[in-house]
């Protein structure tokens, strides 16, 4: 079983900068996908962006340029660096992780409790 920590949300003005972080414990493999997912109120969630085990890296265009993904794999942890904040990018964040098809399918197994950003105008 494989648990998600997110952390790092909060309450930035517009422009502004936040870096979240998510912590995976248990067996996740050797070879896995993770992503960040986003929900804001009355919305379907929506991919931010993905990565594996290989550094293939994806970005939902909403995020291209201003987000940037990475991880580090022996401390088994997820960031996202969200800078040039827009209120639209208000919602909830998830992490999730998967197997290495998930990269493809957007299909993951394990996510995370979420972390709120909100960023104000």
């Amino acid at each position: 079983q494989v648990q998600l920590v997110e952390s790092g949300g909060g309450s930035v003005q517009s422009g502004g900068s936040l870096r979240l972080s998510c912590l995976a414990s248990g067996d996740i493999g050797s070879t896995y996908s993770m992503g960040w997912f986003r929900q804001a109120p009355g919305q379907e969630r929506e991919g931010v962006a993905r990565i594996t085990t290989s550094n293939w890296i994806t970005y939902a265009d909403s995020v291209k340029g201003r987000f940037t993904i990475s991880q580090d794999k022996e401390k088994k942890t997820l960031y996202l660096q969200m800078n040039t904040l827009r209120p639209e990018d208000t919602a909830m964040y998830y992490c999730a992780a998967g197997p290495l098809r998930a990269y493809y399918s957007g299909v993951f197994n394990y996510w995370g409790q979420g972390t709120q950003v909100t960023v104000s105008s």
